[in-house]
């Protein structure tokens, strides 16, 4: 008897989308410029260095990963 394998092929889907999503994300973020510098985007700048901290870009990014990935596993 053949192990059933469609769970795992849905599982292998989903992961390629995720990848191809985050090049195309890296690719496209060049041409976006508004991201990175929204409010709520920390810069502490400083003598020895600067640091920065991308708050409200996270939370953007999480709020539309999160929709694609519940409009995926949708049923």
């Amino acid at each position: 008897m053949m192990p059933e394998f469609s769970g795992l092929g849905r599982v292998l889907i989903v992961i390629g989308l995720v990848i191809a999503g985050i090049g195309l994300a890296l690719v496209l973020a060049g041409k976006i410029p508004w991201l990175g510098r929204l409010p709520g985007d920390f810069i502490f700048r400083g003598k020895g260095g600067s640091f920065y901290f991308p708050l409200t870009t996270s939370i953007v990014i999480s709020v539309i990963f999160t929709l694609i990935l519940w409009l995926i596993n949708r049923r």
